[in-house]
């Protein structure tokens, strides 16, 4: 959310990033609203200013002026009271707004509509090359018995999976080594339930748009999270922290869940885009200062990076552009991997930093050096996601024979096995 002031008076500003990020918010309506309310709010301030100063005369009137300014007291407390209902409307009906306006993005971020305008930062290995016939996930998958994903679609539906034998331990694996990198670097790991309030989507910014995408628990009135970021970003909301006690660095780790409405048909097959998964999420508040978020913001890509360099996965860097990023993001990088099946980058990462924009929403500030109270700056990065990242991870490192091999440096994480189901 942006400072209501900033939009006052940068409206400029505002409608292009308004336009620059297709959002659904109407700016001269928000405007009139604050103004109305604003109004409101001075007609308030007026009544209340003149109940108190009547009722400084009442000590010192006469007993036949004591009625007449007691009657008057009344009147004016009816005439707040009646103000109110208004007040609050008003109020409720720009926070409303406000919720739609999008964060201003990065002057140096690339201008676009779509994924296709997004710009190729670095390019690290080759696309893998196979003198033999490869295959795909899936056909890795059942070669091996690695996964039961028919009989499991007929108990959990489409866009569901069960991994079976050693694709477990690779998964779970995988995961704890992405925790363990993080760990090195000096984030917490933290295990975080997957359901969360609404107000701690709102905080994020997946409400009030994106309610299609997410799982409601009706009876509980609590939502699936499909990403750990979302409890993160409410864990100490409403805190004043020090300073002292920045950068807060959070290795989320949580089972995930997705609707996926609106894919119908798109990314069907095996592990790409399932309704429920694991991930492990960097998330990191800071204070607020746009060179240290920016170095944050580099620190988690590289991390990132690493996992990658360390798995022995051909990936590229794209730069999002404004139509892409989303809404809260001031810039954004995606992380793609290489998936020789389908010839193509998927992308396996998503870097953002959001300045204040999630702070204000969520409440989330710091007592600075001089003691000012101010919002942090937040930031967050997937360390690694599974099944998902199991797509290029077999896809690269099968073999002639049909088994897999196993990166060295993940070797320790399963009894210092170099490859998976060999068939010789």
């Amino acid at each position: 959310m942006l400072d209501l002031k900033q939009i006052r008076e940068n409206p400029d500003q505002v409608r292009r990033a308004i336009a620059d990020k297709r959002a659904a918010v109407d700016l001269d309506a928000l405007l009139a609203a604050d103004q109305r309310s604003l109004g409101l709010s001075r007609q308030l301030q007026e009544l209340q200013e003149k109940r108190n100063a009547n009722a400084k005369l009442i000590p010192k009137a006469s007993a036949t002026e004591r009625p007449a300014l007691i009657a008057e007291g009344r009147r004016v407390g009816d005439e707040i009271a009646a103000l109110k209902p208004s007040i609050d409307a008003a109020e409720l009906e720009l926070r409303g707004l406000l919720l739609l306006v999008p964060n201003i993005p990065a002057e140096s971020a690339p201008r676009g509509e779509s994924e296709a305008d997004n710009v190729v930062v670095k390019t690290v290995g080759a696309p893998t090359h196979f003198d033999f016939e490869p295959l795909d996930h899936v056909a890795l998958l059942e070669k091996h018995g690695w996964a039961d994903l028919a009989r499991v679609a007929k108990v959990a539906g489409s866009r569901s999976y069960s991994l079976k034998g050693d694709a477990v331990l690779l998964e779970q694996s995988l995961l704890r080594f992405a925790l363990d990198r993080l760990t090195e670097r000096g984030f917490t790991p933290i295990s975080v339930p997957s359901f969360a309030s609404e107000a701690a989507f709102v905080g994020t910014g997946h409400f009030p748009t994106g309610r299609e995408q997410v799982y409601h628990l009706e009876l509980d009135d609590k939502y699936l999270t499909g990403t750990s970021e979302v409890t993160l970003n409410a864990l100490h909301s409403g805190e004043i922290l020090s300073e002292a006690d920045l950068p807060v660095r959070y290795a989320g780790i949580s089972a995930c869940f997705r609707r996926e409405a609106g894919s119908a048909g798109k990314d069907v097959r095996g592990l790409i885009r399932v309704h429920q998964f694991n991930k492990v999420e960097q998330y990191i508040m800071c204070k607020n200062d746009p060179e240290e978020s920016e170095r944050w913001h580099q620190t988690l890509l590289e991390i990132s990076e690493n996992i990658l360099v360390d798995l022995e996965i051909p990936y590229r860097v794209v730069e999002c552009c404004t139509g892409d990023m989303g809404l809260g993001k001031y810039k954004m990088f995606d992380i793609e991997s290489w998936v020789p099946s389908e010839k193509l980058y998927r992308e396996t990462h998503s870097c953002s930093n959001l300045h204040e924009w999630q702070a204000r929403r969520s409440d989330l500030r710091y007592r600075d050096a001089q003691g000012k109270v101010r919002y942090c700056h937040t930031l967050n990065n997937t360390a690694l996601a599974t099944p998902r990242f199991l797509v290029p991870l077999l896809e690269n490192h099968q073999q002639a024979d049909g088994s897999v091999r196993v990166p060295r440096k993940l070797q320790p994480y399963l009894n210092g096995r170099s490859s998976l189901g060999s068939l010789r």
